[in-house]
């Protein structure tokens, strides 16, 4: 093993654990909130029911969803948007439209995420001994967000490459990520290793070009009884020995 590759939520970071904090300042959860964001930019111009914009919000997530577990594809916030505008018969002028999208994809900047228990040191102790790489599916937050929230834990520097699937145009579990991440390290399929909490992108996928996964429970069990993984890892003090097993 040459190469480790870490899935970002529930692996690096807690994910939602941001919401408490919102409730503390009086702010809806993030779901509420990107609704809300729709419905007022567009009453500035037209007055529009709540319900239609959630409603139109509903089912466009419903179909983002679709294609992400079908089809291995994450479409951008701006996609979405479209989208959703195009079926309510609405438009916004371009200025607007990106600072719609700005303030969706930045919203887990402002208030952020907390770090699974353990990962700062476990990649302090894998630094140096593995090359390091970041694989994570782009929901809202694309690329160049969790850059920056890998920045803000002092994080970013761990990692020699990152594999965005907003950036790469494809989204595990689809083989062309994690080979494009093995090549991005410099290393075969058979020398990497990816760490990650779902069974269907974080051990399915990996396993499919020859790498190695190792299934993390430390944030969420997912289901390690049933899990196909190579090694099961419950404790991030316990990752480097895990590592060495395999």
């Amino acid at each position: 093993m040459r190469a480790i590759t870490f899935d970002l939520w529930d692996t690096v970071f807690i994910d939602d654990s941001d919401e408490p904090k919102r409730k503390q300042q009086g702010l809806p959860p993030k779901p509420i909130a990107r609704r809300m964001l729709v419905h007022d930019f567009l009453n500035k111009k037209n007055t529009i029911s709540k319900e239609i914009v959630d409603a139109a919000y509903d089912t466009v997530d419903a179909a983002f969803v679709r294609v992400w577990h079908e089809h291995s594809i994450t479409w951008s916030v701006a996609e979405r948007l479209e989208v959703l505008l195009k079926g309510l018969k609405h438009s916004l002028a371009d200025a607007e439209m990106s600072e719609l999208v700005r303030q969706h994809e930045e919203m887990e900047l402002s208030i952020r995420p907390d770090l699974a228990p353990g990962i700062k040191a476990a990649l302090d102790d894998l630094k140096g001994k593995y090359k390091l790489g970041v694989i994570s599916d782009a929901i809202f937050s694309p690329g160049r967000v969790l850059r920056k929230l890998l920045e803000a834990e002092d994080l970013l520097d761990y990692f020699e490459s990152f594999t965005f699937s907003d950036e790469l145009g494809c989204s595990k579990p689809a083989a062309r990520v994690f080979e494009a991440a093995a090549a991005e390290l410099g290393v075969e399929p058979g020398q990497l290793v990816h760490i990650g909490d779902r069974e269907s992108n974080d051990v399915a996928g990996p396993q499919a070009i020859g790498a190695k996964a190792v299934l993390t429970t430390v944030v969420i069990d997912r289901g390690q009884s049933k899990s196909k993984a190579d090694a099961i890892c419950n404790d991030y003090a316990e990752l480097t020995r895990v590592i060495q097993s395999l």
